[in-house]
């Protein structure tokens, strides 16, 4: 398989974006005036984190880059030192990033840093459940810092307490320091986010691992199948919305809910009825921090959450309140998944002959499914209820920004880099206690006019999925759970994009997410607003899936999506609702389209088109 040369992807500029490189991080970039840089650069496989952005970045939206950046690779490399991959590096081409992870090539160092990886990774595998304990608390200490963040304005004259208190500081002063306490209590998260994550992959890995040499030619799915029917806190969102779905009917209130889409419509139609201000108050105790989930995946700032779009909520309460009335389950299957993962799990252990290796496939098993919701649940925390108060508090510093002329639009904002952002605020202080205008009003809105041009040229823009040297076999392990990405799933990609008709495809292959087969009508929905367009049966097609979807589950057949492994949320999410899932396809949003009668076989990976 040959790909790109990264330097010749990026040396062909997109006409109209020359210099687009100043909207990024610097180290991002990849390089010809450094040979040593640039060698490495050539000899390096990297390929599109689709399963993180399935669009190219915003500069200010590239902090949750930066941070996870740091906190893998220190976690892998610095921390549990993971005997074969230090970390992962990154570039971006036109807004896109692309990832590489770093091995540890030489066998000698990966056994010296074995002993490092079993005590300090051990410590955490046995002591788990304390340590998860006390990071739940890390993270709601930190949720609770970022809430009671106060982003001060610039008043024409300070109040009188500043002198009579002698307080010696202005709210210049506090603006900079909140906009730096803001920007630190996210990488604090990001901290916080991959403390425990890298560990719940190994320890799937581990299992893995060993029940591959046990059974070689057992599928990749069975085994994710045995660590299935997990009850995780992820899932808690959408519980709430099935409860306020039965609370309306046992009211009396189905009609004042369901009778418009638009939130504010029904609210209104419940103040005016006693039981609906009952159930009001009944979904206002649910609010928070139930509600602080994203309508994405988290990682941009136009994710906006439940809380600040109630159509998204009260359009599953909708769905799922006629659902109870068919008479129509809104429970997930998880008894049935359970006993499915007992029954695979007592087949394979009875073949087991050796009591040792049926010792350690106990252990390992057991290890996985402690560490195994963790994976999912550090979702909510981070890039759901953190990043939902996040990108509110920045539209506060937005606000301050637009009300002394250096952006037009609080929304103008994500335009800026963050180390750009602290510059200009450093303007708008000084010239606020000087009483002059700040230089930025007239540098910042015509470079922002450039950079929203450069961001639509982006979009229109094919990112390739891959560039550079592929590597004979691919082994990161997490590169292919969570990324999916393989030397046949990339071979897969290369067939179809060398294919000249897209129109001409009548097969897409993937990962077996998920088990089972089934037909239906295709669905392609890349946003909120289109999920809510779902029909009952349909199959959703996406670039990837997002935990705030999850009513939709309650209506598809099958999902496909264009990026992920067997560990990715779609993946899991779809055996937890024991639904055929395909994952990782690579083209699937850009072949099939809405209508299409597609068969999704989640058991080989294979999505048949029917022309």
């Amino acid at each position: 398989m040959k790909f790109p040369v990264p330097h010749d992807v990026k040396a062909k500029t997109i006409p109209g974006t020359e210099g687009w490189e100043r909207m990024y991080p610097y180290q991002y970039q990849f390089v010809t005036d450094d040979p040593v840089r640039n060698q490495y650069e050539k000899e390096t496989f990297w390929f599109y984190d689709g399963l993180h952005y399935p669009e190219p970045l915003y500069p200010f939206d590239t902090i949750w880059d930066e941070a996870w950046y740091l906190a893998l690779s220190q976690y892998n490399n610095r921390i549990f030192q993971v005997p074969p991959v230090r970390g992962v590096d990154h570039r971006i081409i036109n807004g896109y990033v692309y990832i590489s992870p770093v091995p540890v090539k030489d066998p000698e160092e990966v056994g010296r840093r074995v002993p490092n990886f079993m005590e300090r990774a051990g410590f955490y595998f046995k002591n788990w459940d304390a340590l998860e304990a006390k990071w739940k608390k890390k993270m709601e200490a930190t949720i609770r810092e970022l809430e009671a963040l106060d982003i001060p304005r610039l008043p024409e004259l300070e109040d009188m307490s500043v002198v009579t208190e002698a307080l010696g500081e202005s709210k210049g002063f506090h603006l900079i320091k909140a906009y730096d306490d803001l920007i630190n209590l996210g990488i604090k998260c990001w901290q916080y986010h991959f403390e425990f994550l890298n560990l719940g992959y190994a320890a799937y890995v581990f299992f893995l691992d060993f029940t591959q040499k046990l059974f070689p030619n057992i599928p990749l799915q069975r085994v994710t199948q045995m660590i299935s029917g997990i009850d995780v806190i992820m899932y808690q969102s959408d519980e709430e919305l099935k409860k306020l779905a039965r609370k309306a009917i046992e009211l009396g209130v189905v009609e004042a809910v369901t009778f418009s889409k638009e939130w504010t419509e029904v609210e209104q139609a419940l103040q005016k009825l006693p039981k609906g201000k009952e159930w009001l108050a009944a979904l206002e105790r649910v609010r928070n921090p139930w509600f602080h989930i994203s309508t994405g995946t988290g990682w941009y700032h136009h994710d906006r959450s439940w809380n600040d779009n109630m159509n998204v909520p009260l359009s599953g309460i909708q769905t799922y309140v006629e659902k109870v009335q068919k008479g129509l389950s809104i429970e997930r299957p998880m008894q049935k998944v359970r006993d499915e993962r007992d029954r695979i799990t007592a087949e394979y252990r009875a073949l087991i002959d050796k009591p040792e290796d049926r010792k350690q496939f106990d252990e390992l098993l057991g290890c996985a499914k402690t560490v195994f919701p963790y994976v999912e649940n550090h979702l909510f925390y981070v890039e759901h209820w953190f990043h939902s108060i996040f990108w509110n508090k920045m539209r506060e510093v937005a606000a301050i920004m637009k009300e002394h002329g250096m952006i037009a639009d609080i929304e103008d904002i994500w335009y800026l880099r963050r180390d750009e952002i602290k510059q200009a605020l450093w303007d708008v202080v000084t010239a606020w206690a000087t009483g002059v205008t700040p230089r930025g009003t007239k540098t910042w809105p015509a470079e922002i006019e450039w950079r929203k041009g450069v961001m639509q040229k982006f979009r229109e823009w094919k990112a390739p999925p891959a560039i550079g040297t592929a590597p004979e076999v691919i082994q990161e392990p997490f590169t292919i759970v969570l990324w999916g990405v393989t030397n046949k799933s990339l071979a897969d990609w290369a067939a179809v994009q060398e294919v000249k008709d897209p129109a001409t495809i009548t097969e897409l292959k993937g990962f077996a997410g998920s088990p089972g087969v089934t037909k239906g009508r295709a669905r392609v929905c890349r946003t909120v607003d289109e999920i809510r367009q779902l029909q009952e049966g349909e199959i959703l097609v996406a670039p990837t899936t997002s935990p705030s979807w999850a009513p939709a589950f309650a209506k598809i057949g099958a999902c496909v999506t264009d990026v992920g492994g067997v560990m990715s949320h779609a993946a899991i999410v779809c055996r937890e609702y024991g639904m055929p899932a395909v994952v990782g396809t690579g083209h699937a949003t850009k072949i099939i389209k809405t209508g299409m009668m597609l068969r999704v076989d989640g058991s080989t990976g294979g999505v048949s088109i029917a022309r």
